[in-house]
């Protein structure tokens, strides 16, 4: 099964890092987010990935292009312009990049690459980071038979929580999950039915297709309670750094190699 990243996007709200690279290359840990995020998917078996490339896409291109090399010990023989492969690390990843469009709204993307995908594939948006078990989350869509499932998730809070007794603060906590009700998580699992609810290149996800799926009654919601943050601001990026270097990232769902 092929698994779709939708990496186009400005990501406006983090131009600190933004406006010199696209925001799935903004760094957790030393490694780009859209790496960690390729990282879950491969963890259940899925390695082939079709990533809608957008602003600064080429950037993404280079990072693939390059991959092999800056995960492995080489010598290179400048006179001779000759590389020796001491030991290789990659991943057994196939990767498609499609550019997109650097404008192209989020229901475009996914329609110009409807020919890189099969029946049933994965969709998730480039920023956001989760502990989801990805092979629950197919299984649940097959057996609901609906044209679509997202993962329904309880977004953290954005700011500290306080639990007051008197005058006296008895517990704070930094990021408790929000009271609200569930967002839509972005991890999907679709049918190539969905193409007949994207009207054109101009078309929002979010909107219209996601509506009449709900209208038509096929867009199963998985439920998912566990860890799930996005990626908006520099805030949120130096909360998911700080997880990471604790060595309490709870998507590090994979061993080290």
């Amino acid at each position: 099964m092929k698994v779709v990243i939708l990496a186009g996007g400005i990501g406006s709200r983090i131009s600190e890092e933004s406006i010199m690279r696209p925001k799935p290359l903004i760094e957790v840990g030393a490694m780009p987010i859209i790496w960690h995020i390729m990282k879950l998917y491969s963890h259940y078996g899925l390695n082939d990935f079709v990533i809608c490339c957008g602003y600064k896409g080429h950037l993404i291109k280079e990072f693939f292009f390059n991959y092999s090399l800056y995960t492995t010990d080489v010598t290179i023989n400048v006179n001779k312009n000759e590389l020796i492969v001491h030991k290789k690390r990659t991943e057994s990843w196939k990767v498609t990049l499609v550019n997109t469009g650097e404008f192209t709204p989020t229901g475009g993307r996914i329609k110009i690459i409807k020919d890189y995908v099969d029946d049933l594939f994965c969709l998730t948006y480039g920023d956001g980071l989760s502990s989801i078990n990805i092979s629950d989350l197919i299984n649940f869509h097959k057996n609901n038979k609906k044209i679509a499932t997202v993962s329904a998730v309880r977004p953290p809070a954005r700011f500290g929580a306080l639990n007051i007794k008197g005058d006296s603060v008895i517990n704070f906590q930094e990021k408790p999950i929000g009271d609200g009700g569930r967002i839509n998580g972005g991890y999907f699992v679709l049918s190539n039915k969905i193409f007949d609810y994207i009207k054109n290149n101009n078309t929002i996800w979010e909107k219209e297709p996601l509506e009449n799926l709900a209208k038509d009654n096929q867009l199963a919601a998985y439920k998912f309670d566990e860890f799930w943050y996005a990626m908006d601001t520099l805030r949120d990026k130096n909360h998911l750094e700080s997880l990471w270097l604790s060595k309490k990232a709870p998507w590090k769902v994979w061993s080290e190699d």
